[in-house]
């Protein structure tokens, strides 16, 4: 946003003009330009940007926010007040400023109570121009009490008298909703008989028998804390009367002949008048001194309520209702006064000044009576603050004359009346600032000749510069009668030739100081195709070409690019694109079409278009092959009701045969200039007879087509004017859903205008509740899509038809739909909520139904929230996260999957509906039994000796339980990689190390370490490692395996060149050779290898057999676990190994927090105990290795 230029004019004195003119000479607020740079230099008073509103009513059970946000240079500190003295947020626990704002948040969640902060806040914001303040903001809690106990007598009546039964809800915060309803939740029917009041009673002009009843019930809706609190049951009984004489009418409220009643400006008007008498009165309305307004009068309540919206002081008067039955007329006249809380006419605006200059800030607010205006200055009464010299106060008004830098402050302009007040703030920001040209020097700008070239000028100041521009180095300053100058700096040469080309510079001025700033304009040739593609004609196989020459300004570079119908060119070779022509080889049917030719540069672009049509080839001469030619001469005969024939003469087929006529239409009443298809005939008809429709205004048109294309449309016929008929068709998707509770939303497709078949569109919109007896209601709407029926019982199914009409009559019966009346929250929880846990990570709930008629709605089925306390405290217990479960349908029971083991639970259910949730169920405990562990989490051997290895290692993850002890099995692997005897250890649950002794030198082992707890044994974790063949020579890790850790880089001893090792090693070749001959023999007698002895040498400690405590079965791992270490494994060299968590979650089962169950309670898809394959960075398997298969891998 760039800072405005105004006109100069001389300052007058205040004492010699009256105070008008000398407003007018005031320099208006400076707009600051958002320039990065420019604003961190610049000071600024603060602003209030957020704050709460002045009535802020809060929810007893959230944590309070009074809002309070401003901005300033420097940012603004913050402080409250609370009922008019300092509040030290500092001394109070419970309080909190959030950070860099002055936003308070109160936690009364934990411990406080919203009755002890309420009270009346300000926020003030303060930097070192100024303080700006908030509203007062009133806190009040919301409340909704329960009614009084009272012993209600029950009422008997004859048939034919009037009654009032009376709610008086108890007061609330904000007041409540009254609504009646039975014991069903059922609303009462109402009607011109019997209606609800504006104070909540239930007023009948006449009972009849069926008013009786035992179940008068009145219900008080309190929608800021969701609650709804009930009248103990009213008993009504009417005895039928031998004989009920009639009765004129009387009113019931207001009382007597006169009335009167004060409303709010901009607020509803709601007058009500209830009259009884025999028969039932009707009531009606009128203003004694003028017309109710059109648009903003509504009657309500079977007319007993006439409301006026967004009133006004015009709308004061004398209003009178009319009550009239076939005995009698009364009148009632209410008096109505409107009166106003104040309301802007010109809110104060902030000011931004130089040292020197004048200004003024106005305050003008109206009301009824008229609200009287006070200052402040930084949130001090202005007569007490400190004084200035440069202001005078007159009224509304602040004059500031040769302000000064200490003038910067925050002014409040605060009108108020009895009922309210408005608080503006605007500051006065005295700033000197020399001018300042924001523009990147050295601009260039490039333009198009012939075309407007704008050069800008962004600048700011104060006192606001002036600007200038000047051409060249020398010169006088650039005239508006050639140049178009701008507020915001920007020279505009409206037409730029190619004399306009040069260095133009900008200069702004104020008293302090000079700034300038110069921009380069260059002229450039518009670019421009010299020879254009033409259109072309040629045969299939043949070769064309197209010529596209362009010129352009030698300074810029163009680019050529052909289109083919507005898109890419086929990637085909047969298209060719040279400097200057596109050419085409082996033409066929598929390249017909509109070839462009695109010239761009950085500054223009420029097109040229040309149609290609290919034809047949011929031996004869070419003719000239073209699309037809129009038809002509069309002509209207046998003009009936619903068809006409249409007739015309072709044109010339330009030697390509007409294949057919396509006649099209326009309804010139409904859619004049949109031509729509009628039908088609064959290339050899002239006439054809066209069905019509009802009340169109046709014209007709008619082209002709061949094989090369579709001719241009023949002029259009005279016009035909069809008769009006009644509708032949209904509006479709008829639909009946409520948007409250007490209404039902009656939506439907119109039909369009060619639809209609005549003037005066309508639609008849009818209903009924589908399982009574009542009598269809109808009503005629306009040319609609919706209709709202209001009043009526919640999730009532109602029987809907929607039928059309016009000035001549209905369409056909319409079909009958059916639709539901709005749902409202169900009203009762779930019963018998009991649980029963499977195992420790499964558990079943049951729960009995809630009665169908407490749902109000579509019942959507049954939510569970369970959550685990075990380790929450009391301060964030409101803070803990809930799981969710969603059974579908009437399903009285379901299974929580994926609980932690050795958890304490708690669950509650409720029912769900259409509108939502109803009320939570009494909480549930249970609690899960202890399951096996996890996996140790980590496992590492360090400090290898000789004959000793030192293990460590980490707990579980998830111990599930208590932990019992830890089980160590370990065994040898010789050279031949076969498994040794298979040591078995238990080491206390309180370990987290253990040395093993007297182990062999020089020895690779396998360690298999898991821990147990009551339940039994958990996973695995494996590792493998070597004690040294000399201490400080060779480390005590084997070097790195697939599925081991990373082996520890050491030194060893060269053996190879030693002589008893070369003597060892020539025995073993020998033993081996006698082995081979041995077994050769064996084999050729019949002899078998005994494998099966060599496993049961070394049986597989991780073979686990099944838990009998949980029914699971031991896992397996893939066999590559078990190879011994290699060289390239990816096993961290520190030989820690951990086993990655294996945590169920319900996104597990499909359905995330909202899982679905069958209806045996069985999760939807699949649950498998499968695990999938870990990975080989360090994750050892928890699964048994087989001795066969790790026999095998090294064969």
């Amino acid at each position: 946003m760039q800072l405005e230029i105004m006109p100069r004019k001389k300052r007058l004195s205040a004492g010699r003009v009256p105070l008008i003119l000398f407003l007018c000479q005031m320099i208006s607020a400076l707009d600051v330009p958002l320039d990065s740079k420019l604003l961190e230099d610049l000071v600024q008073p603060p602003t209030i940007t957020q704050q709460s509103p002045k009535d802020y009513i809060v929810d007893p059970r959230e944590n309070i926010v009074i809002q309070c946000e401003a901005k300033g240079k420097p940012p603004p500190s913050f402080s409250w007040t609370r009922n008019g003295t300092h509040f030290d947020i500092d001394k109070d626990p419970l309080v909190t400023m959030k950070a860099g704002l002055g936003t308070l948040i109160i936690n009364i969640m934990g411990e406080g109570k919203a009755e002890t902060y309420e009270g009346v806040y300000q926020c003030t914001a303060r930097n070192e121009r100024g303080a700006a303040i908030s509203n007062n903001i009133v806190v009040r809690p919301s409340r909704s009490p329960l009614w009084t106990k009272e012993k209600l007598e029950p009422i008997t009546l004859r048939s034919g008298q009037s009654l009032i039964l009376p709610c008086r809800p108890p007061v609330g915060l904000p007041p409540a909703i009254i609504f009646w309803m039975d014991n069903s939740f059922q609303r009462l029917p109402q009607s011109e008989r019997v209606s609800q009041g504006l104070n909540g009673d239930l007023y009948f002009s006449n009972v009849l028998p069926e008013d009786s009843r035992e179940d008068y019930i009145c219900y008080a809706r309190f929608n800021h804390t969701q609650t709804i609190q009930q009248k103990q049951p009213i008993s009504l009984k009417v005895v039928l009367a031998k004989s009920s004489r009639e009765r004129p009418p009387t009113f019931l409220t207001p009382q007597g002949n006169a009335s009167n009643k004060e409303e709010l400006r901009g607020n509803v008007l709601s007058l009500e008048c209830i009259a009884e008498g025999l028969p039932t009165p009707i009531i009606y309305w009128i203003k004694e001194d003028g017309t109710l307004p059109t648009n903003r009068t509504f009657y309500r309540n079977f007319q007993k309520t006439l409301q006026i919206t967004q009133v006004s002081e015009a709308d004061s008067g004398k209003y009178q209702c009319i009550a009239k039955n076939a005995l009698g007329v009364i009148h009632h006249t209410i008096s109505v006064t409107v009166k106003a809380a104040p309301y802007w006419i010109m809110a104060p605006q902030n000011l931004v000044l130089s040292p020197g200059e004048d200004g003024a800030l106005v305050c003008r607010a109206n009301g009824n009576p008229k609200p009287r205006i006070s200052w402040l200055s930084n949130g001090v009464p202005i007569e007490i603050a400190p004084d200035d010299p440069s202001r005078k106060i007159n009224g509304d008004t602040i004059i500031f004359s040769s302000v000064q830098e200490r003038s910067s402050a925050v002014y409040q302009c605060n009108a108020s009346n009895e009922y309210g007040y408005l608080l503006g703030n605007a500051f006065v920001n005295v700033l000197a600032e020399p001018p300042r040209i924001l523009t990147s020097e050295n601009t260039l700008y490039q333009v198009i000749a012939n075309r407007p070239a704008l050069l800008d000028c962004a600048f700011f100041g104060s006192p606001l510069p002036t600007i200038e521009w000047f051409k060249g180095t020398k010169g006088s300053a650039l005239r508006e009668d050639t140049y178009v100058l701008h507020e915001n700096g920007t020279l505009e040469i409206p037409v730029a030739q190619k004399d306009s080309t040069g260095t133009y510079t900008c200069v702004a001025r104020n008293k302090l100081g000079m700034a300038k700033n110069e921009v380069h304009l260059e002229i450039k040739d518009p670019t421009r195709i010299i020879k254009q593609p033409e259109y072309a004609v040629v045969q299939r196989g043949s070769t064309v070409s197209f010529e596209c020459k362009v010129k352009h300004d030698h300074t810029l570079i163009p680019t050529v690019i052909w289109l083919k119908d507005n898109g890419e060119l086929p990637s085909d070779g047969r298209f060719t694109v040279d400097k200057d022509q596109l050419v085409v080889a082996d033409v066929s049917d598929s390249d017909g079409g509109t070839y462009t030719c695109v010239a761009n540069t950085t500054l223009d672009d420029v097109s040229a278009s040309a149609v290609l049509s290919v034809v047949a080839p011929t031996p004869t001469p070419a003719p000239i092959y073209d699309v037809p030619n129009p038809p002509f001469d069309l002509e209207l005969t046998d003009q009936l009701d619903k068809s006409v024939q249409l007739s015309w003469t072709p044109g010339d087929d330009n030697n390509s045969p007409i294949t057919k006529f396509i006649i099209e239409y326009e309804d010139a009443m409904h859619e004049a200039g949109l031509w729509h298809h009628q039908t088609e005939v064959p290339g050899t008809q002239t006439t054809a007879q066209l069905k019509l429709s009802p009340y169109v205004n046709y014209s007709f048109r008619v082209m002709a087509e061949n094989s090369l294309g579709r001719s241009l449309p023949s002029e259009a016929s005279e016009q035909y004017l069809t008769k009006a008929a009644e509708p032949d068709k209904n509006p479709m998707t008829v639909e009946g859903l409520g948007s409250e509770p007490d209404n039902l939303v009656i939506t439907w497709q119109p039909l369009n205008g060619f639809e209609s078949n005549g003037p005066g569109l309508q639609y008849k919109v009818s209903w009924r509740q589908k399982d009574g007896d009542d009598e269809w209601t109808s009503v005629v709407v306009a040319n609609v899509s919706k209709y709202i029926v209001s009043g009526t019982p919640t999730f009532v199914p109602y029987l809907i038809k929607v039928q059309a009409l016009n000035d001549v009559g209905f369409a056909p019966e319409p079909a009958v739909v059916m639709g539901h009346s709005g749902e409202d929250l169900p009203m009762v929880a779930p019963g018998n909520v009991h649980v029963t846990v499977v195992n420790s990570t499964l558990a079943e709930v049951h729960w009995d139904p809630v009665p169908l008629k407490s749902v109000r709605g579509h019942l959507q089925g049954y939510r569970i929230y369970y959550w685990t306390d075990q380790n929450s405290s009391k301060r964030n217990r409101r803070h803990i996260e809930k799981k969710i479960l969603t059974f579908q349908g009437s399903k009285t029971h379901g299974m929580l999957p994926g609980l932690e083991p050795f958890s304490h639970y708690t669950l509650n259910v409720r029912v769900v509906n259409g509108k939502g949730e109803g009320p939570a169920s009494p909480d549930r405990v249970f609690h899960t039994p202890e399951g096996v562990p996890s996996a140790p989490s980590s496992l590492k051997i360090v400090n290898p000796t000789l004959d000793s290895l030192t293990l460590e290692w980490d707990p579980p993850s998830h111990p599930n339980g208590i932990l019992t002890e830890y089980t160590l099995k370990y065994q040898p692997i010789n050279s031949t990689h076969e498994l040794g005897p298979l040591v078995d250890l238990k080491i206390p649950a309180n370990k987290t190390r253990w040395t093993l002794k007297n182990l062999n030198f020089s020895t690779r082992y396998k360690f298999y370490f898991y821990a147990q707890t009551s339940a039994g044994s958990g996973s695995q974790i494996t590792e493998e490692a070597v004690t040294t063949v000399d201490e400080g020579k060779m480390a005590g890790i084997l070097p790195p395996d697939v599925g081991a850790g990373k082996a520890m880089a050491s030194r060893q001893v060269d053996i190879a060149t030693q002589g008893w090792f070369i003597g060892l090693m020539c025995a073993v070749a020998l033993l081996i050779l006698i082995l081979l001959i041995v077994c050769f023999i064996r084999r050729n007698k019949g002899g078998k290898y005994p494998v099966k002895e060599k496993e049961d040498a070394h049986p597989d400690p991780e073979i686990q057999p099944m838990k009998e405590d949980d029914g699971t079965f031991g896992e397996y791992s893939d066999a590559e676990d078990h190879k011994p270490l290699k060289k390239g494994s990816r096993t961290p060299s520190d030989r820690t190994v951990k086993k990655e968590d294996s945590d169920d979650s319900l996104v597990d089962y499909g359905e995330g927090v909202n899982g679905q169950f069958n209806e045996d309670g069985s999760f939807i898809g699949q649950y498998s105990g499968k695990k999938e394959k870990e990975p080989a960075e360090g994750n050892e398997s928890s699964e048994a290795p087989s001795p066969v298969n790790a026999m095998n891998s090294f064969v």
